[in-house]
């Protein structure tokens, strides 16, 4: 797969820095180009052509007929291909059949545009009007790349068109798009597919809606889980978190953890056994989990802190465990995280960590959400508090810089997911491979999680669009403003992190790197997530 970003910079030499990348409005006629140029057939052509010949093909496709439920994309062998968008394509004596596959995105570094061209071998049937002796139409060679770009050309316009508030021109758009998805194979026919997705909801104003039903809760609660076991992001977010905490409760016998969103609680059972391993003994830990009301009124809180109590009970760490129900963070006070009943001052004061993990983001949706949340943790004097979000900004004032920096993020993540598919650490350490429709599942449901971002991300606006990432500079700009600083993080949460990479299938290609204190990882060359530790400034 050609990675997008090289799609993009190809795009930008071929126009001349001109067209969508230097503000040229689209309109109706680009679209229509975009419809016809796809594939170019010639039947008085009596010759093979090679390269990357084009021909022309009726345009026979009804683009009305599009749909965009979000739902998984099928993997690059279920495909259709560009000539059987059409269910008439069956009945056509000139269908065509593609003859080339698709690359994984593991190889997507020897398959950019720099090197060789790709493409698919395409044969046309003779007509059936045509005499048995007529002689047989000539092999075409498309080239797929060409048409990759192409859709990046589409997705930018289309994206400039709704910025533009020119609709007519969007829409004419926003149906081309699956049919030059279809040309693709991998993370690149994904992607495509989710951003063609979320334009068309914006274009026809067909928002989606929140997760209100218990169906819904329930889904992004197993979409979560699917995403911590198909690839190392939350896994590393886990890992360095604790990392940081255990360090600084060196020494403490009374600690307590405020958890943002402890969702499944998996974050919490690695960092109760390195305390009950800890020389001296473990202290006493208490944790409070935050999360949303759940739609059936059930204490799903509870029952997660029921099952961490039971781990606690095995490792022999005494365990106290609260569940705060809040809508949003906003609605926390100091005094809910404070310890229930009056202190006794014979005992040693807990120590206090605030963690939040993909959480603060989403507060910025809110005017002086975020700012509300940082003065409630000072206001319980944590000694520290780590974030892990995103490394990217989401949350730029104009829509098509919003757009394209998503476009290239969620590129990297999909190249990433495709990437180290072949199973997790559990696999791999114990010598046996992942089982393949275990690990299927999981990269689907993965995508399906990063789909529902996407769809936020460019479909939403105002108050609806949550998935407000942004940079780890932005946040270090935030936060200390808010009254803290950095805690660095050490050479041997580094160490222990790619160490943990390592035992991922594709981790030659994930990469941990320190940056001013902070850690980061990401696929090749691109961060992709930061772990980030904080405490309050000297007065």
């Amino acid at each position: 797969m050609a990675d997008v970003a090289q799609k993009l910079e190809q795009l930008e030499m071929a126009m001349g820095m001109g067209g969508v990348g230097a503000g040229a409005a689209p309109d109706d006629s680009f679209a229509t180009h975009l419809a016809t140029d796809t594939v170019h057939y010639n039947a008085s052509t009596s010759s093979t052509v090679t390269g990357g010949g084009y021909f022309d093909l009726p345009p026979s496709v009804d683009s009305s007929c599009s749909t965009y439920a979000l739902r998984p994309i099928p993997s690059p062998a279920g495909a259709v291909g560009p000539a059987d968008l059409s269910a008439d394509s069956v009945r056509d004596p000139k269908r065509m059949r593609t003859g080339g596959s698709s690359t994984s995105s593991s190889s997507s570094s020897s398959s950019s545009l720099g090197g060789g061209a790709r493409s698919s071998v395409v044969e046309a049937a003779p007509p059936v009007a045509a005499g048995a002796n007529a002689p047989a139409l000539p092999v075409v060679v498309v080239d797929t790349q060409e048409a990759g770009i192409r859709l990046v050309h589409a997705l930018l316009a289309c994206a400039e068109a709704v910025q533009q508030e020119n609709f007519s021109a969007a829409e004419a758009l926003v149906k081309q798009i699956p049919l030059l998805a279809a040309s693709q194979g991998g993370a690149m026919r994904k992607v495509a597919a989710y951003f063609g997705e979320a334009l068309a909801r914006r274009v026809f104003r067909f928002r989606p809606q929140p997760d209100s039903s218990l169906l819904d809760a329930a889904f992004a609660d197993l979409l979560h889980a699917h995403f911590y076991e198909s690839c190392p992001y939350l896994k590393f977010a886990h890992f360095t978190a604790n990392q940081a905490i255990l360090e600084a409760f060196a020494g403490c016998r009374r600690v307590h953890v405020v958890d943002f969103g402890i969702k499944q609680g998996m974050q919490w059972p690695a960092l109760l056994q390195a305390l009950a391993l800890r020389p001296g003994g473990p202290p006493s830990f208490r944790l409070t989990g935050v999360g949303p009301p759940q739609p059936d009124e059930t204490d799903a809180l509870q029952q997660v802190g029921w099952k961490l109590a039971q781990f606690a009970h095995t490792i022999r760490v005494d365990f106290q465990y609260r569940g705060l129900v809040a809508a949003t963070l906003a609605d926390l006070e100091p005094f809910m995280l404070q310890p229930e009943g009056e202190e006794d001052p014979n005992e040693e004061p807990e120590v206090i960590a605030v963690n939040s993990v993909f959480e603060m983001h989403r507060l910025l949706a809110q005017p002086g959400a975020l700012e509300k949340v940082l003065g409630t943790v000072r206001a319980v004097r944590p000694r520290i508090v780590t974030v892990v979000e995103q490394e990217a900004n989401h949350n730029s004032g104009t829509f098509l810089d919003r757009f394209t920096e998503s476009l290239h993020y969620y590129s990297t993540m999909f190249d990433s997911l495709e990437g180290g598919s072949s199973g997790g650490p559990s696999e791999v350490s114990s010598g046996a491979a992942a089982a393949p429709a275990a690990a299927g599942t999981d990269q689907v449901m993965s995508e399906v999680y990063l789909g529902r971002q996407i769809c936020n991300v460019v479909a939403c606006e105002g108050a609806e669009r949550t998935e407000r990432h942004e940079t780890l500079g932005q946040w270090r700009n935030r936060l200390g403003n808010a009254g803290f600083e950095t805690v660095h993080l050490g050479s041997n949460a580094y160490k222990q992190a790619s160490t943990l990479l390592a035992l991922f299938a594709g981790g030659d290609g994930y990469k941990v790197e320190e940056k001013e204190g902070c850690l980061t990882l990401g696929w090749h060359t691109r961060p992709l997530i930061a772990t980030s530790a904080w405490r309050l400034a000297a007065p």
